[in-house]
């Protein structure tokens, strides 16, 4: 499997995510990568675990498509919860929350999409076929993401 680069600590977070993302979220800290470079949630306007999902994504796509050269990255990046652990240590408290994330390299994603616009009213286009290859052609990965909620 692809190792992908972490995201290098000592950026502002919130200033990253608003000029990648244009969203202003009220976090700090670092990008989750250890309990100790967590992702300090100080205010949400949403539920926190949903908060949580969308940092996770953030830092999805930064990692898999945005800092890569054109023809490594990744699109139809997906994230879904598989398990959450809530730790309390000296008065703080903590999610480690992991997350399964599957993606496809982008022009493998636009050459199925393409494919399907094109053969899924065709007689003889054959659909379990095109979904068996997208579903082979797609990377899976695990990920733990630390954050420390205020």
């Amino acid at each position: 499997m692809k190792n992908f680069q972490e995201i290098k600590p000592g950026d502002d977070i919130k200033e990253v995510i608003k000029a990648a993302f244009d969203a202003d979220l009220e976090v700090s800290g670092e990008w989750g990568y250890t309990k100790e470079l967590a992702t300090i949630i100080k205010d949400s306007q949403i539920p926190v675990n949903q908060a949580e999902h969308t940092l996770a994504s953030m830092r999805a796509y930064l990692e898999m498509n945005m800092t890569l050269e054109k023809e490594e990255r990744y699109g139809s990046i997906n994230l879904s919860e598989k398990d959450r652990v809530e730790e309390k240590e000296e008065g703080r408290l903590f999610h480690k929350v992991s997350y399964e994330i599957s993606a496809m390299k982008e022009d493998i994603y636009a050459d199925f999409i393409k494919e399907y616009k094109e053969g899924h009213s065709k007689p003889d286009f054959d659909i379990s076929d095109h979904f068996k290859r997208r579903k082979e052609a797609t990377l899976l990965r695990d990920v733990i993401y630390w954050f420390e909620i205020l």
